[in-house]
């Protein structure tokens, strides 16, 4: 056994060092007709937004918007690295989002909100009922909850137009908004409460979901006890109603705290509230990451440079004029929600789409029959939803007359055979793809394909965006040449407008989580001694694409071997009947970790040991013999979020016999047991703990 360790220290690489066996893609070239109507056309962009014109680059961004000051200094780095954006600026979201389109768009649907019952008519709101909707409740919130800029607001809401009307009433005042995700259970709400410091929560009665209209108020009692516990009382609820004169709740009103919002509204008719003129650093929102582990992390995020980062963004590689339909189907309490479906395009005048409900109800055509209906023409979306859609109906696309001229793909890695689907079926090879790379912390993207300019490759995210350079770093921080074939920690070397301000009430916690790690210079006020850490891990092919490989957290440490699960996963999906794949990691006694793999088929196929072979040869023809999994288990389903993303960290936990704590907020908890049963055998009794390594693997944002 000593030796066998010996053998393995021997072999250690760092944590930077992931292995990569990834075959390098063909190129997929955008269409004539896509490139001669794009907003980005120009080459010309790499020069302007090359380093010797940094950071005066990002006026280009900027002057997307209407400002109410001009700015003095476009960044200011006297406090590294708590970066300042156009400084002594002054802007309001809300004003660019809504006012300044009226003269020309105001009769354009701003909003299409899709209920999920197919019986219930998608609603459109105008350009000019969404300046009276938000002013008339940005009156309510301004007068009867007396709130004003710089104070916080809880919002607790699922897929519904009212959510970005209440976020834009806000950013009209000046408050702060901390949208949490609906899917969340009261308690996660109501830790984000109290770290806020939210004297107002702003909530629904209920909504749709697989066909059921669920509670939703419940969550709102449940959270102001945990804020309470944590020393935050919140002294209004205000409800919204789902269905006009219905009640979806039952939960009971307390006395002066809880309100319907549409029996007060009419006390607001007709109001106008003129914008907070905001000093372009006043915080604009706040974006809890959800990592299932410690506490909740607040990224704050600024007004000025965040706007202009999301509106560049949206422009030049969303391609998004206001004459298109657009429809991102994040969650709006998300950051691609924030940045992509509200605050980007809408600064543009474009149509967002919003649907309340699951992709795949009641059938697997459902999204490709609101994509016909509405006419959407640029469509985003994440590779669990595209993996979840083949899965689902493999063929359905085709059976629609839709046709996008754009699609992204955001929140992970997609694997090449999952993005040639996209590419052939949904897109009908008429769409350029846009493989998104960026985070919570980063406010919009940062590796692309400009999608006029730059070839698609299945798999890799792209260059970095315009303005933004990124390098990856080795533990010993060097930089990893691109071409070398070598994986190592993606970082970003520049400061750019969308990156968060800090950790809302923690500077310590955001100087240590993301620059400590590559800093050169504490005592430096200099950026370029500053890199930002992003925790993922890549590999730069060289053509200067860069392939992420998931979060440095989700790789197993085989026998000293470093190996990336997205790969395995990748690996597993070339295999035809194979639907869905989630890799994790299982305690070896001679090689430390080994992968186990959880495989779903196609529908109407049965589990068998040819197809478990199939995976099992795949993955050695592809990757070699160290990454052969323990075992292959065919389930019949995956646990997975009210998002849609696989819990990795449940099936770990499943694996080694721990405990898969709290379970009762995903969205199919029964299959949890379904799995252990066929993991463990139905006798089996699950550990109370496990290895630190284990406990945090597969956390999602």
């Amino acid at each position: 056994m000593a030796d066998i360790r010996k053998k393995q220290m021997a072999s250690e690489t760092t944590e930077a060092q992931i292995a990569v066996h990834w075959r390098e893609e063909e190129y997929y070239y955008p269409s004539a007709k896509f490139i001669g109507q794009a907003n980005l056309t120009d080459p010309g962009i790499v020069e302007r937004f090359s380093e010797k014109n940094y950071p005066e680059c990002f006026r280009e961004y900027a002057d997307l918007l209407s400002w109410d000051k001009y700015w003095d200094t476009t960044l200011d780095t006297s406090d590294p690295p708590f970066w300042k954006w156009f400084v002594g600026g002054k802007i309001n979201a809300s004003y660019n989002c809504v006012d300044r389109h009226l003269a020309k768009h105001k009769n354009k649907a701003a909003l299409i909100f899709v209920p999920e019952l197919e019986a219930e008519a998608p609603v459109s709101v105008t350009y000019r009922e969404l300046y009276v909707r938000v002013n008339e409740f940005a009156a309510l919130l301004r007068d009867f909850c007396g709130l004003k800029s710089g104070d916080r607001v809880t919002i607790h809401m699922p897929m519904v137009p009212e959510l970005p009307i209440t976020m834009l009433a806000c950013a009209r005042l000046g408050v702060i908004h901390s949208v949490v995700f609906g899917g969340f259970s009261g308690e996660a709400c109501g830790m984000r409460i109290a770290d806020s410091g939210s004297h107002v929560l702003i909530t629904m009665d209920g909504y749709y979901r697989n066909g059921k209209l669920l509670e939703h108020k419940a969550a709102a009692d449940i959270s102001l006890d945990i804020a309470k516990k944590e020393g935050q009382v919140v002294d209004k609820v205000l409800v919204w109603r789902r269905h006009a004169g219905k009640n979806a709740s039952a939960s009971p009103f307390v006395k002066a705290r809880d309100f319907w919002v549409d029996e007060l509204l009419p006390n607001y008719s007709g109001q106008i509230v003129p914008p907070v003129p905001m000093d372009s650093e006043a915080p604009l929102f706040l974006m809890y990451t959800s990592g299932s582990t410690g506490k909740p992390k607040g990224c704050q995020h600024r007004t000025g440079g965040y706007l202009a980062y999301v509106t560049g963004t949206s422009k030049y590689i969303q391609d998004i004029h206001p004459e298109d339909v657009y429809w991102c189907m994040a969650d709006i309490g998300w950051i691609t929600g924030h940045s992509y479906i509200v605050y980007g395009p809408l600064a543009l005048a474009a149509t967002s789409v919003i649907y309340e409900g699951v992709p795949t109800y009641p059938d697997a055509g459902r999204v490709w029959r609101i994509a016909e209906r509405l006419d959407v023409n640029i469509f985003h979306t994440s590779p669990t939803a595209i993996r979840m859609l083949r899965k689902a109906g493999h063929d359905e696309p085709s059976k629609y007359n839709y046709h996008f001229k754009h699609m992204t793909t955001v929140g992970e890695p997609i694997e090449p055979e999952v993005w040639r689907w996209y590419y052939e079926t949904v897109g009908k090879r008429e769409a350029v793809i846009a493989d998104t790379w960026w985070q919570t912390e980063n406010g919009g993207f940062l590796c692309s394909t400009k999608p006029a300019l730059d070839p698609m490759k299945p798999g890799s995210a792209g260059p970095g965006m315009p303005g933004i350079y990124a390098a990856i770093y080795d533990e010993n921080h060097q930089e990893v040449a691109a071409g070398s074939g070598k994986a190592g920690n993606i970082c970003i070397r520049n400061p750019w407008p969308g990156i968060m301000q800090t950790i809302w009430g923690d500077r310590d916690r955001f100087v240590a989580q993301y620059y400590a790690k590559y800093c050169k210079n504490r005592n430096s006020k200099d950026w370029h001694d500053w890199p930002y850490f992003a925790a993922d891990g890549a590999v730069l092919a060289v053509d200067g694409y860069f392939r992420i490989l998931g979060r440095v957290d989700d790789v197993i440490n085989v026998a000293g071997h470093r190996l990336g699960t997205k790969e395995i996963e990748s690996a597993c999906l070339t295999v035809p009947e194979v639907a869905e794949a989630a890799v994790v990691p299982v305690v070896d006694e001679i090689k430390g970790r080994v992968p186990e793999v959880y495989i779903a088929l196609q529908p109407g196929l049965v589990a068998s040991p040819e197809i478990v072979d199939k995976v099992n040869k795949v993955i050695e023809t592809m990757i070699g013999k160290i990454a052969r999994p323990r075992r292959i288990l065919i389930v019949p389903d995956m646990p997975k979020t009210r998002s849609g993303k696989l819990m990795r960290r449940v099936l770990a936990a499943v694996s080694n016999n721990m405990s898969t704590g709290d379970i009762s907020t995903l969205a199919n908890p029964d299959a949890v047991e379904k799995v252990r049963e066929m993991a463990q055998g139905k006798e089996s009794v699950a550990l109370a703990d496990g290895p630190e390594d284990l406990k945090k693997f597969g956390t999602e944002d």
